[in-house]
C-alpha cells in the first residue's frame, strides 16, 4: 500500500505540475495589447479606402500584380504593395492579425462601423493624401478629411456606447500618422520653389502647422497614445532616381525631407511638454533607409534602387498587370516607382517597434503600447 500510495501521491504532483506550467508558460509570452489601432496617411499606410472613391484620376491599388503575396488570397486588397504594408506590420507588432478595415468600408453601416472601431480600430488612409489640402487636387481623401471621419466615428461611437467608454478606449489605443511624402513630391516637382529658402521655410511651416492641428484636435476628442513616421529618402524612390540620367538619389528631395523631419520632430516634443498625457513615438524611415541603402545585403536585399513591378527605366512607371515582375520580391527594397515591398515594410516596423534606439525617439512602438495614455 506504501508503494501505491506513493506512486498516486506521485501521479497528483505530475499533473498539478503540469498545470501549473501551462499556467505560467503563456505568462511569459504575454503582452499589453492596446484596445484598437486608429490610421491616418497616404500610400504606405492605405489598405483599401481609395477603392471606394469615384473618379478616374485616384490611385487605386485594385489590379494585379498587387497583393500578389498577400496571405490567403493573393489578391489586390487596394494596398500599394505585394502583401502587407507599413499599417498592416504595425497592428501585428501591437497584437492585431492586420490593419483594421478601411473607414469607407464601414461607414455605411452605423452599427458595423462602431463594433469595427470598438474591436480593432479603424483605418482612414488614402493613397496620395497629403497633410495639405492643397497636395491632394481632390482625387482622395486629405489629412483633415481623415481627421473629420474619424470625428464622424468619436460621434457615433459616443451616442452609441456613452463618452466614458469611448474616453476609456481611445485613451489605450494607438493613433498610427505617416504621411508628407506627396507634400514634399508636390513642392520638388513645382520648379520655381527648388531653391529658394524663403519658400522652403514657409512651406515647412505650413505642414508643422496642420501637423499640430491634427495631433491637438485628436487629443481634444481623447487620443493620447501617437505612433508616428517621419518621411524618408524621398530623393531615393525610383521615381526620384529616373529624373538623373545616372540614377542617383536627388539630395535636394532628401534635403527636404530632412528638414521636414527635423521640424516635426521639435513639434512633437513641443506638444508633449503641453499636452498633459499625451504620450509618442518618433519612427525614423529616413534613418533606416540610410542605413538599409549603405548595406543593402545586411538586411537581406539585393536592389534598393529599381522597383519590383514596374515597365520603364528602374520600373518607376508604375505596377500594372502587363508590368515586368522580378522574380525574388523579398529582395527587392521597392515594390514599385513609391511604395517599399511587403517585406522592406516588415524590416522597417521591426525596428520601429522594438529595434536598435536610433530608429524611434524618445521611446519605441513597443514602449508606446504600455505608456500610461493618462488625461
Amino acid at each position: 500500500m506504501g508503494y501505491e500510495l506513493a506512486m498516486k501521491i506521485l501521479v497528483i504532483c505530475l499533473v498539478l505540475g503540469a498545470a501549473a506550467g501551462s499556467m505560467i508558460r503563456p505568462s511569459k509570452t504575454l503582452r499589453q495589447v492596446p484596445a484598437a489601432i486608429f490610421v491616418f496617411g497616404d500610400s504606405t499606410m492605405d489598405v483599401g479606402n481609395n477603392n471606394y472613391l469615384q473618379g478616374k484620376n485616384v490611385p487605386r491599388a485594385n489590379q494585379p500584380y498587387h497583393g500578389i503575396d498577400m496571405p490567403g488570397s493573393g489578391k489586390p486588397s487596394g494596398r500599394f504593395s505585394n502583401g502587407y504594408n507599413t499599417a498592416d506590420f504595425v497592428a501585428q507588432s501591437m497584437g492585431f492579425v492586420s490593419s483594421p478595415p478601411p473607414y469607407l468600408s464601414l461607414a455605411p453601416s452605423s452599427d458595423n462601423l462602431i463594433q469595427t472601431a470598438f474591436a480593432t480600430g479603424v483605418n482612414y488612409a488614402s493613397s496620395g493624401a497629403g497633410i495639405l489640402d492643397s497636395t491632394n487636387a481632390g482625387n482622395n481623401i486629405p489629412l483633415s478629411r481623415q481627421v473629420q471621419y474619424f470625428n464622424a466615428t468619436w460621434s457615433e461611437m459616443v451616442a452609441s456606447k456613452g463618452s466614458g467608454a469611448v474616453t476609456a478606449l481611445l485613451s489605450r489605443s494607438i493613433f498610427l500618422i505617416g504621411l508628407g511624402g506627396n507634400d514634399l513630391s508636390a513642392f520638388a516637382n513645382a520648379a520655381e520653389h527648388a531653391h529658394d529658402s524663403g519658400d522652403v521655410a514657409a512651406f515647412y511651416g505650413s505642414l508643422i502647422s496642420h501637423y499640430s492641428a491634427t495631433i491637438t484636435e485628436l487629443y481634444a476628442m481623447g487620443a493620447r497614445r501617437f505612433a508616428i513616421i517621419n518621411v524618408g529618402l524621398a530623393g531615393c524612390l525610383p521615381v526620384a532616381r529616373v529624373l538623373d540620367a545616372a540614377g542617383a538619389c536627388s539630395e535636394r528631395r532628401n534635403e527636404l525631407a530632412a528638414g521636414f523631419n527635423a521640424a516635426l520632430r521639435s513639434l512633437l516634443a513641443g506638444l508633449a511638454a503641453r499636452l498633459l498625457g499625451l504620450a509618442y513615438s518618433l519612427a525614423d524611415s529616413y534613418g533606416i533607409m540610410t542605413d538599409i541603402f549603405a548595406d543593402p545585403a545586411a538586411s537581406g536585399f539585393a536592389d534598393v534602387a529599381s522597383a519590383c513591378c514596374g515597365g520603364g527605366r528602374l520600373g518607376a512607371a508604375g505596377c500594372m498587370p502587363t508590368s515586368p515582375l522580378c522574380a525574388d520580391r523579398d529582395r527587392h527594397y521597392f515594390w514599385d516607382g513609391v511604395h517599399p515591398s511587403q517585406r522592406a515594410a516588415e524590416v522597417r516596423v521591426e525596428a520601429f517597434y522594438d529595434g536598435p534606439a536610433q530608429y524611434t525617439t524618445p521611446i519605441n512602438f513597443k514602449q508606446l503600447v504600455v505608456a500610461s495614455g493618462t488625461q
